[in-house]
């Protein structure tokens, strides 16, 4: 159960998609990876606010040498995610985490002084 008191909808995310995007296609980043970016972005962002109830996640976008993508999303809560398991293929919800795993090359998350970092990291292929 969240004990945040969040508005129904999340908050805008479209600045922080299209600054990815730009900066993939800019890179000269396939069009399936950029997708697989933008929805593990997705994924990271609404996670950040429905659980962490950050109302306006933190998002950073970094290109390392224009082949490593490294894209992380704070939140104020101090607890880490931990990818459910269950066993009714019909919940609604749950399967974000294991998205994020299999669209990326590395997924984790790193505690911080107010709250946490998730983040995950895509490799392009030379």
């Amino acid at each position: 159960m969240c004990a945040f008191n969040l508005p129904a909808v999340p908050p805008d995310w479209s600045a922080a998609r299209e600054e990815l995007r730009d900066a993939l296609a800019a890179a000269s980043w396939p069009d399936d990876l950029i997708r697989d970016a933008e929805l593990a972005l997705c994924e990271l962002f609404v996670n950040a606010w429905r659980h962490g109830g950050s109302p306006a996640p933190t998002v950073v976008v970094v290109l390392l040498a224009t082949r490593t993508l490294r894209v992380s999303v704070a939140d104020g809560s101090p607890k880490l995610p931990e990818p459910r398991t269950s066993a009714d293929p019909y919940e609604l919800s749950g399967r974000g985490l294991h998205l994020v795993r299999s669209l990326t090359d590395r997924f984790g998350a790193s505690p911080r002084k107010n709250g946490k970092a998730v983040w995950f990291e895509l490799d392009c292929a030379a």
